[in-house]
């Protein structure tokens, strides 16, 4: 009959091969455990913040934007004008 302890040696061989095998994954691991909350913090901060770039890229739409609401309203007005012109019964009205 076996002892117990000879049942367990294969698996007493397997950790011990496991355990020199592992720990450069354990090492990679722990590595990233512990830059985790760095990267977190720094990610919160990008998308906190605005960068050089982001203003730049908003603020020449909100140009467009704005120059394009002058336009129409620009428009607009010329055609009022235009149409008070004729009612008030000029032939050039341009």
């Amino acid at each position: 009959m076996f002892r117990q302890v000879d049942r367990l040696r294969p698996l007493w061989l397997a950790a011990a091969v496991a355990l020199l095998m592992l720990p450069g994954c354990i090492a990679r691991t722990a590595v990233d455990i512990v830059t985790l909350p760095v990267r977190a913090g720094a990610q919160a901060a990008d998308w906190a913040t605005t960068s050089q770039d982001e203003s730049d890229r908003n603020y020449g739409r909100e140009m467009r934007k704005k120059e394009e609401r002058e336009g129409k309203e620009m428009k607009k007005r010329d055609k009022e004008r235009r149409r008070a012109c004729k009612e008030a019964g000029y032939d050039d009205c341009n």
